[in-house]
């Protein structure tokens, strides 16, 4: 079965909204247009700077038609700092009309300028080009990803052509004597999501980039605490939200900031003693979270110790920098005893309070800057404050594996590159509280590139006095991710509760499809106005604009299709007889509106569907 997405025009919607489900049998079909290939080889690459004593070599190979890994070597006689450069090429821009990055931006059609800092902390090296048909047209992605990479394009006026340019070693770095890098090109004729998803699989195939293991409840719903109460924590308030979050579905709790401190500002002056200053028994408040059946979660920064912690004396002369904004230092992972620090803090909370996982927050911030000494030396075992990060977090899930093989870590975007895989099993989506159109674009671009990785929701919310068809669109545009909730419960109407716990139910019982299934993310450049997940039983479809739904396979034995917006319609065209099947109809909450059986030919059908409501259609 092939499912494809085009935008609904005006004349479908008038031919077809005579009566409340219609079928006209003869419809235009799109004339498939073969792409013009872009060519491509590695005579085209160049490479810009003072390399400063050092030779740069290069060798290709052709993997199959349309794609190519390019291998370049950069060496010197004897250790040196490694220079600066650039590796560029260009390319004409023929049948594209967009272009997709890490960056957590929703803006996928200003190509212009396209740029995104990669380290092993955040974003990743790959850059992708694409069609209105959202066929592959250009993907490159750079091995490197634990250094600092610029990963650049923008297009010319000139002569309307893209010019790219991967630059290497933009931030100082340790001498070195030799330095590998391999470049991968691909310009096949694929759905662009699977170029993306053949390239995190090239990185997880690497040496030392192998993803960590995924529990089972990783990809459970959870309740966090962040939107709900955010640092004014009370255990019985918290206790009490759960009891209602596991009646509704919810299998964890993520209790975030504000823990490990009275001051209530936000700010990080008081992070780093990581003591329960807040909760007057954190052992009692994690078994009463059990006994609900629910798992614990327990946030913590991960650099940071605040200028009025007591371990701010302990630790001085071992930061990297001071955010004085925050009134917090970043700590410098290059010393030992700094890692055993930060690794010993999770090891003994784990133990102590039974806790089953930690967020990990502000990762990114362990980077050098101009001032950075970049030496093994001066009781720092490492020059390399990247090579230092990947040890320390590298031994993190190591050591807190060996004591439970289960433990959940998340990491918020951008942390979310090849090598936090490594670091971490759950990705959420960066901050974006009651905006379900940016959650479900950072959730679907997060899932393009992580594999197997839970990948989760911002902690959607909403106004307790909002309509529930548009409080259940917080929940419905991130479908195809695990859903974080983060409103307060006990103030909730009735009918808000009913509307969460049959969704997240319906959820539940379609996760293998939604997160294991085939994902088939529409359009990038309209925000993905249309999603899909399948197996071979079953497709999920979920529409967020007034799209087209088109069939083209032979048999199609269960289809549920998500109105995941305000219209009260879905349109589906069928290009094959389906045969006599069961129709059911659902409003937001659940509640059966229609039920009908009937037999669907080739042609379109028009159905009313409430809004944030469901269609099913299974084959008898």
């Amino acid at each position: 079965m092939r499912i494809k997405s085009i935008f609904l025009c005006l004349v479908l919607v008038l031919i077809c909204s005579y009566c409340e489900e219609s079928n006209v049998q003869e419809v235009i079909q799109p004339v498939e247009r073969a792409a013009i290939p872009i060519q491509f080889n590695s005579d085209f690459i160049k490479i810009e700077g003072d390399l400063k004593g050092f030779e740069a070599s290069w060798t290709s190979e052709v993997i199959e038609n349309g794609l190519e890994l390019i291998d370049l070597r950069l060496t010197s006689p004897a250790a040196a700092t490694p220079p600066r450069f650039s590796v560029k090429w260009n390319f004409p821009s023929i049948d594209i009309t967009a272009f997709w990055n890490s960056s957590i931006s929703v803006d996928k059609v200003n190509y212009y300028r396209n740029w995104v800092t990669s380290r092993a902390t955040s974003q990743a090296p790959v850059s992708a080009f694409l069609n209105a048909r959202d066929i592959n047209r250009f993907t490159f992605a750079c091995s490197d990803a634990l250094n600092k990479v610029l990963v650049q394009s923008y297009l010319r006026e000139e002569d309307a052509k893209f010019y790219c340019t991967l630059v290497f070693f933009d931030e100082k770095t340790p001498p070195l004597k030799e330095y590998t890098v391999q470049i991968r090109i691909d310009t096949r004729n694929i759905p662009f999501y699977k170029a993306l998803n053949d390239v995190s699989e090239w990185w997880a195939a690497q040496k030392n980039y192998e993803p960590a293991p995924v529990p089972d409840h990783a990809k459970r719903p959870m309740y966090s605490t962040w939107y709900s109460f955010h640092q004014n924590l009370n255990a019985d308030d918290v206790v009490n939200e759960c009891a209602i979050a596991k009646k509704l579905g919810f299998d964890a709790v993520i209790v975030d900031d504000g823990w490990q401190t009275l001051d209530s500002q936000r700010g990080y002056a008081f992070t780093g003693d990581w003591e329960p200053v807040r909760i007057s028994d954190m052992k009692i408040f994690v078994e009463r979270i059990h006994k609900l059946g629910m798992k614990f979660l327990l946030w913590y920064s991960l650099p940071f110790v605040g200028e009025n912690s007591k371990n701010y004396q302990q630790f001085r002369g071992k930061y990297l920098t001071y955010w004085k904004g925050q009134g917090t230092y970043v700590l410098d992972p290059r010393y030992p005893e700094v890692r055993e620090f930060i690794i010993n803090t999770y090891e003994k909370a784990m133990n102590e309070w039974d806790l089953d996982g930690f967020k990990l927050d502000f990762i990114a911030r362990f980077a050098a800057n101009e001032q950075t000494v970049l030496t093994a030396a001066g009781g720092r075992d490492y020059a390399s404050v990247n090579e230092a990060v990947d040890k320390l977090m590298t031994d993190v899930m190591t050591r807190l594996r060996a004591v439970k093989p289960d433990i959940l870590i998340e990491f918020r975007q951008p942390y979310i590159g090849p090598l936090m895989r490594k670091y971490g099993n759950m990705f959420r989506a960066a901050d974006c509280p009651n905006m379900a159109v940016i959650n479900r674009a950072r959730t679907t671009d997060i899932r393009l590139l992580c594999g197997n990785t839970a990948v989760h929701s911002d902690m959607f919310m909403w106004h307790k006095d909002d309509s529930v068809e548009n409080a259940a669109l917080q929940i419905l545009n991130v479908l195809f991710s695990v859903p974080q909730l983060s409103v307060r419960l006990d103030s909730m109407p009735d009918e808000h509760l009913e509307m969460i716990k049959f969704w997240i139910n319906y959820w539940r019982e379609n996760r293998d499809v939604l997160l294991d299934g085939e994902f088939i993310p529409m359009n990038p450049s309209a925000v993905y106005p249309m999603i899909l997940a399948r197996t071979k039983n079953k497709t999920i479809a979920a529409l967020y604009n007034d799209v087209l739904i088109s069939l083209d396979a032979k048999e199609c034995d269960n289809l549920d299709i998500v109105n995941a917006k305000s219209s009260e319609y879905v349109v589906l065209d069928l290009s094959c007889d389906l045969g006599k099947v069961n129709t059911d109809i659902y409003d937001c909450s659940g509640n059966l509106v229609k039920k009908r059986t009937r037999t669907l030919k080739k042609g379109v059908y028009k159905f009313m569907v409430p809004a944030s409501g469901l269609l099913t259609i299974a084959k008898k």
